[in-house]
């Protein structure tokens, strides 16, 4: 079996599972008190944070250790916001940013506040001049990620963060994909990671504030981690994090340049050995083991079914694997395809036979999936036109198979209109239209559901 879904989970690393053992029978007292045992415990926490420090490049005390990685993000922003409240109630965030940014940027406006939502290029990047041009005299507080946690693309942190310092607002980054692999450069002022994300223990969420920060924690507080965080820290898994942490950095440099080469692989085969393929992200400026690819004419959850039958446990960021049936808004802001959606996240040390091995199955699996749907082969010959087709209650991706099955009856000029009350229609025949080199029109609006034109073109 090849686990490639380091991306949500990285499999516990050795030195992980050595130190949560180790520290099981010295970390499991109260650090506050002043008896052997929480002296004992003092010091091991304290050490943690002196290790975890080290690599994100900060003060020990600007280190609280959380119980999650979302909870260093909710308490984060919500922090951050409420220390400049007086500044005003204006926060940024990108569009691709993970949804616990997200939510938290839907709470603070369901509180009165008003968001920015800096939009990316198909690749998922911002620009640093679009988030230059959202901030404003009342800007509370920003928020980027190091790098995107579906499609890999590292965002350019460090520029952002010069802006945001010369406007003097101060930078939030969700770092929790990247630490692993370096720490995160420029003037940030706020940061989260999560200790799962790297070889840690799940459980351990990491927030760190600068000094000079205006920060209000929200909600009741102790006298635990410098009172930005309640109730009593896991010290066990805390030093297993930081442990971790430590161990794949010092790995991180070799296993980068090697994992970079395997995902580079599939990125250049995978079009070649599957038909109708769009792999997503940026090529260069990426994490060194997320590879992003979606099939046309596939259903998502099928696909990954039949791979983790093969012996591959993959992602997906296709609204056909949700239980919302709407596409990823990661892929959404892109504007890229979403069916079929493919998020291959290579553990460090994983084999390159293994990568082969998903090379090999991959086209079966595909080629499976799409004869079950009855997806279309060569197209037809032109017989009209315009034609209409009423995918009204169809699912991704049949509203695109359905078009490309009618494709070819349309003359050169010609139009046709996909009835489609499927949201993620609304982003896949775009992307199909940009895939075939085809005209997409625009959409107009239906009883139910909307009216998606396409004009052939070739």
């Amino acid at each position: 079996m090849s686990y490639f879904d380091a991306a949500s989970a990285a499999p516990l690393h050795p030195v992980a599972r050595q130190a949560l053992l180790a520290s099981l029978d010295e970390g499991w007292a109260d650090p506050a008190r002043l008896y052997r045992e929480g002296r004992r415990a003092r010091m091991l926490l304290d050490a943690a944070r002196e290790a975890l420090a080290e690599a994100v490049g900060c003060r020990a005390d600007e280190v609280a250790f959380t119980s999650s990685g979302t909870r260093a993000v909710h308490a984060g922003i919500a922090g951050a916001t409420a220390g400049r409240r007086r500044v005003g109630r204006h926060l940024i965030v990108s569009a691709v940013e993970h949804s616990s940014v997200l939510h938290s940027a839907e709470a603070f406006e369901a509180d009165g506040g008003e968001v920015t939502r800096v939009p990316v290029a198909r690749t998922g990047a911002v620009a640093v001049g679009s988030y230059a041009e959202a901030l404003r005299s009342d800007t509370a507080l920003a928020c980027l990620q190091s790098a995107n946690h579906e499609v890999g693309t590292a965002q350019p942190v460090a520029e952002v963060a010069e802006a945001c310092r010369a406007a003097g607002v101060p930078l939030l980054v969700d770092a929790a994909q990247s630490l692993g692999w370096g720490a995160v450069e420029g003037p940030w002022s706020v940061l989260t990671g999560s200790a799962h994300k790297w070889g840690g223990p799940p459980g351990v969420g990491v927030l760190v504030v600068r000094k000079g920060v205006r920060f209000a924690v929200q909600g009741p507080v102790d006298e635990r981690e410098s009172g930005r965080v309640a109730g009593f820290e896991n010290i066990p898994a805390i030093v297993a994090a930081a442990a971790s942490l430590r161990a794949v950095r010092a790995e991180a440099a070799a296993e980068a340049v090697r994992l970079r080469e395997l995902t580079a692989r599939i990125r250049a085969r995978v079009g070649t050995v599957v038909p109708d393929v769009e792999v997503v992200g940026d090529p260069e400026r990426r994490l060194p083991g997320i590879v992003t690819f979606s099939c046309l004419y596939v259903d998502g959850e099928a696909l990954l079914h039949d791979l983790d039958r093969a012996g591959f446990s993959v992602s997906s960021g296709s609204s056909c694997t949700s239980s919302t049936l709407t596409p990823s808004h990661v892929l959404k802001a892109m504007g890229v395809l979403s069916e079929g959606n493919v998020r291959v996240s290579l553990p460090a040390g994983t084999a390159e036979e293994d990568v082969e091995r998903f090379l090999a199955v991959l086209p079966g699996a595909v080629a499976g999936v799409r004869e079950k749907l009855g997806a279309p082969a060569a197209a037809a010959e032109v017989r009209g036109d315009a034609l209409v087709v009423d995918a009204l209650g169809k699912r991704c991706p049949i509203p695109v198979i359905e078009l490309a099955k009618v494709f070819g009856d349309v003359p050169v000029g010609g139009i046709v209109r996909v009835l489609s009350d499927d949201e993620a229609a609304r982003l896949d025949i775009p992307a199909w239209c940009e895939m075939r080199g085809q005209e997409y029109v625009g959409e107009e609006p239906a009883d139910r559901g909307a009216v998606y034109v396409v004009r052939r073109v070739s």
